[in-house]
């Protein structure tokens, strides 16, 4: 057993951190309330650590605890911890190990990961039950990816003075219930997670802690061949089946393909634009879904910028000596699979491609979460993804409050890498199942839309096109408002520009004639792919197919760049079919 000298034994910090006006807030909350359990959900960027330090602090100062345990997902995060916490004068080991069991008496406490405690949960209970302890639980709901995990954390810490939950993402994609939190029945009847304190993504933007994000969505048409010989088309963005969805998506994706470098392309350019316009030692970082294809995503980077990019794969015992580095050089792109989703914490990180077919909430936000952390008035963050619906629904709804509610029925298989995320550290040396399934044949790129704030801004443009430079060149240091309204004066510009070059001898329509056609133009979008699907259905042709016969009789560009004239004659014409 430990003997109980050390921690007590080891001067009080002196809380001398400056807080944030809602980390104020929840400090002062948590002091006069004194709970036991406490739950703060703060979005990725927000200061969750300054805060839970802060309340280590004060309860070290005043006696309460003798000690300081922090839970955190991943080993990178452990050290991350430490230095954070030295930076207050609280000193915590993040080397400490269940072997050793014990740490120095100079220290205020450990840090361990959730699979260490996972391992031995008894060893983790008696350091708990020996010394009164502050345990703060980083990214809670890492308690419920497994039973095993829930239930070591419940026995390591269920003798815990006090108990302080943090996350940036507090729901899952599954019914576990996470340990130390709250549940509460909604107006369904459902048991919602219930958090002490919530500061959102919008209160953050508000406040001016975190960055505006613009999303640049990239459609295309893409080809593949099924094991039966069959070739197939589609567009990305358009009604599909779930497996035309995911084939046309992984398809995309292909490292081998046209899609991927005209993005990568695109996304060096808006990097360099920001660079060159305020943030000078902007990052961008490359969302892999697996190790080979992030090797080769790096090859493609270096064929564009003419240097490697730094490459972090989780199963390299180097990789949180990378992601450091990268924190703290000026070199312009880094790529990672899996660590990405909390492990990594650069605050330069200003562009992000999501090139990965995960599709789920709780992965995306806190893919997102890498790229939202302000340093100075004015900064933007961009993020370049496939123009699929689940998500550009995602992006839409970045400043919707999340909660984890348990009995919701769980979303369907939709042939998506949801599952990838589990197995991510792995070397993938043979193909899966889904992938013998079927060939790549290529894919094109073309931006389809801008979404910010829950609005989608532009209209269709090929990939190089001085409409898609003027997105890219955007400025990179603006404010959410100005960012709003640099926006709407782009797309003003382009559907101007379109109908002058459509009817030169026309007068450009008024502003508010040009928001009345892009309303239009995506009503008569979504009328015709609605048809398409239908079709799709009566006669068993597939959906690019049936758009490009259609293309073939009207003549014209691509849906998604088509006029409304030409959409209108498209649907009169699939109306007689």
């Amino acid at each position: 057993m430990e003997p109980r000298t050390g921690i007590s034994e080891s001067p009080a910090p002196a809380p001398t951190a400056t807080l944030r006006a809602w980390q104020r807030r929840a400090l002062t909350k948590y002091l006069a309330t004194t709970p036991r359990d406490f739950l703060a959900v703060a979005t990725p960027g927000a200061g969750k650590t300054t805060f839970a330090l802060r309340v280590a602090a004060e309860l070290l100062g005043d006696r309460t605890v003798d000690q300081v345990t922090v839970v955190a997902p991943t080993e990178h995060l452990k050290h991350q911890w430490a230095e954070s916490a030295a930076r207050l004068g609280i000193a915590l080991d993040s080397n400490f190990t269940n072997s050793t069991g014990q740490t120095s008496a100079d220290y205020h406490g450990v840090v361990v990961t959730y699979a260490q405690v996972a391992s031995h949960p008894t060893k983790h209970r008696v350091r708990t039950e020996n010394r009164r302890t502050l345990v703060i639980l980083d990214e809670i709901h890492h308690g419920g990816d497994a039973k095993s995990w829930g239930d070591a954390i419940r026995e390591a810490y269920e003798p815990a003075t006090r108990r302080l939950a943090l996350t940036g993402t507090p729901f899952r994609s599954d019914d576990s219930a996470i340990p130390f939190v709250q549940y509460e029945p909604d107006h369904e009847g459902l048991m919602r997670s219930k958090a002490d304190h919530a500061y959102g993504y919008s209160d953050a933007l508000a406040d001016g802690v975190v960055r505006p994000v613009v999303f640049l969505a990239y459609s295309g048409e893409a080809r593949w061949r099924n094991n039966a010989g069959e070739e197939f088309a589609a567009r990305l963005g358009e009604p599909l089946s779930a497996e035309q969805t995911a084939r046309a998506w992984r398809t995309a994706l292909d490292p081998n393909g046209d899609w991927i470098p005209a993005v990568l392309g695109a996304a060096n350019t808006r990097l360099q634009q920001l660079r060159a316009g305020g943030m000078p030692d902007a990052g961008g970082l490359v969302i892999a879904t697996d190790q080979t294809v992030a090797r080769a995503y790096a090859k493609i980077l270096e064929a564009i910028t003419g240097r490697p990019p730094t490459v972090v794969l989780s199963d390299d015992p180097t990789a949180s000596k990378r992601i450091a580095e990268f924190s703290s050089n000026t070199e312009p792109w880094m790529i990672a699979v899996r660590m990405v989703s909390e492990g990594v914490d650069v605050p330069r990180l200003a562009v992000g491609v999501y090139a990965t077919s995960s599709s789920t909430p709780l992965f995306f936000a806190q893919a997102i979460g890498r790229f939202v952390r302000s340093r100075a008035k004015g900064e933007t963050a961009s993020v370049f993804l496939p123009s699929v619906p689940v998500l550009l629904d995602l992006a839409s709804q970045l400043e919707v409050q999340r909660d984890h509610v348990l009995g919701k029925p769980h979303r369907e298989k939709d042939g998506l890498d949801d599952d990838l995320l589990a197995d991510a550290n792995k070397q993938k040396d043979e193909l899966g199942e889904e992938e013998k399934a079927f060939t790549s044949l290529g894919a094109d790129a073309e931006l389809d839309q801008v979404i910010y704030d829950g609005s989608s801004f532009g209209t269709a443009t090929f990939a190089g096109s001085d409409e898609e430079a003027d997105y890219l060149g955007l400025p990179g240091l603006l404010d959410a408002d100005q960012m709003r309204a640099l926006l709407r004066e782009r797309q003003a510009g382009q559907l101007q520009k379109k109908s002058q070059e459509a009817a030169p001898h026309v007068p450009a329509p008024a502003a508010s004639e040009r928001v009345e056609s892009a309303a239009k133009l995506a009503q008569l979008r979504k009328e015709l792919n609605g048809l398409v699907a239908m079709t799709h259905h009566r006669t068993g042709k597939p959906h690019g197919w049936i758009h490009g016969e259609l293309r073939r009789v009207c003549g014209g560009p691509p849906t998604a760049i088509a006029t409304v004239d030409q959409l209108t004659e498209r649907i009169s014409t699939l109306r007689t079919w």
